[in-house]
């Protein structure tokens, strides 16, 4: 690595590097209205082993870079857990990036990121990704230049070009969906599958009951073991983590947005959306003590109106796609839509990656339309090698 270019790199060790860390990205995107502050909280989770599970088989490390100013331009965190040795070649990540319009300066950064992870024995990066789930902190903005969704990337434009001038190559899109919350948006052959699958008494759809949060735990780790735990890179989940799942989303859950669907009282379906509180959160930047704390189930209760919803995860066990299930959880949750009070107008479906082709027609068959496109990229250090894109599923 040159360390003789104008620019510095620092690890993130201390309570200043920290700060600065978390700080920077409120510099860089200050004149950006769109550009919404995560909270702090949710990053530094990801990077504390007490919190962050992936610690237990894994590591992590991060970098704030300096100019000859000492001023902040840019920072990167490198990061491998257990499932890193399980690709065709062993693969690292690379994640929370952020940096001024300088490819010398991102360069610096994919290389730290890089050189770190060859010394763990990786011969290839993903990125950008989170040392966690899927469902946060993961991909590159490529369209739809917009407010993000909580805790979705939002990054410049320019971006895209730091890592494929780099050497980055698509390894899979992740679409954002979309939908105006009105009936009219759904097609008839939607309809007439709700209606055949409502009508079948060995099927069932429910709203959840906020009294039962065991219970619905325990349906959604069957539910999403058989729907996504065959998915590459996802990890099947136990009880305690569905459990602390419930836990966590419990007080934002707003009961009408969440359905499961049964056959012979088997759980086989869920669909769970969640209101967007970042509509509420952009105006705490990053941070939530005791009084924003207050302030958030203040304005949540009686202030701010949250009219996005985001749906967070969607699921079918793979024996009853093709059976209508789908469209039974969409009429479900349509005929709560047409209800006089209904506080919802936009519904955004997140994190339907293209090689997912039965859930990108069962979005579109209910009237979504692509409003945002992350990449995430992959990187061989071995440069003769080609990257494959990731294998079509379901």
């Amino acid at each position: 690595m040159d360390y003789n270019k104008p620019f510095k790199l620092i690890e993130v060790k201390d309570k200043k590097s920290k700060k600065e860390f978390l700080d920077f990205p409120t510099k860089l995107y200050s004149h950006d209205k769109n550009w919404s502050r995560p909270l702090n909280q949710d990053i530094e989770a990801i990077f504390d082993p007490k919190k962050n599970r992936k610690f237990r088989k894994g590591e992590a490390i991060r970098w704030i870079m300096v100019d000859k100013h000492g001023n902040t331009i840019g920072k990167v965190a490198a990061f491998l857990d257990d499932r890193s040795g399980k690709h065709d070649q062993p693969t690292g990540g690379m994640g929370f990036f952020d940096c001024i319009n300088n490819q010398d300066a991102a360069n610096m950064l994919f290389d730290a990121s890089r050189d770190w992870l060859k010394s763990k024995g990786m011969e290839a990066m993903d990125g950008p990704i989170n040392f966690g789930e899927r469902d946060s902190f993961w991909g590159c903005l490529v369209e739809g230049f917009t407010e993000p969704l909580y805790n979705m990337p939002y990054n410049f434009p320019y971006y895209q070009d730091l890592f494929e001038n780099y050497g980055f190559e698509l390894f899979f899109r992740q679409l954002t969906y979309h939908k105006k919350l009105e009936r009219k948006g759904i097609s008839d052959i939607v309809i007439e599958k709700g209606k055949r699958v409502h009508s079948n008494p060995e099927y069932s759809f429910e709203m959840i009951d906020k009294r039962k949060p065991e219970k619905y735990a325990i349906d959604f780790l069957e539910i999403y073991n058989q729907a996504w735990g065959r998915f590459p890179g996802v990890t099947k989940m136990r009880k305690a983590q569905a459990m602390a799942l419930m836990k966590q989303i419990k007080p934002i859950v707003d009961q009408r947005l969440v359905y499961f669907g049964y056959h012979k009282e088997e759980p086989i379906a869920f669909f769970i959306m969640i209101p967007d509180i970042s509509m509420i959160f952009k105006k705490f930047n990053g941070k939530f003590h005791l009084l924003n704390k207050l302030r958030f189930i203040l304005l949540l209760k009686f202030g701010k109106k949250i009219t996005r919803v985001i749906g967070r995860i969607f699921g079918v066990i793979p024996r009853f796609h093709g059976k209508g299930v789908e469209a039974g959880l969409i009429m479900a949750f349509e005929n709560e839509v047409q209800k006089p009070g209904f506080p919802y107008t936009d519904l955004e479906m997140n994190w339907i990656g293209d090689f997912n082709p039965t859930m990108i027609k069962n979005v579109e068959q209910i009237g979504g339309k692509i409003y945002k496109v992350h990449h995430t990229y992959r990187y061989m250090f071995d440069r003769t090698i080609p990257v494959k894109r990731m294998k079509k599923v379901g």
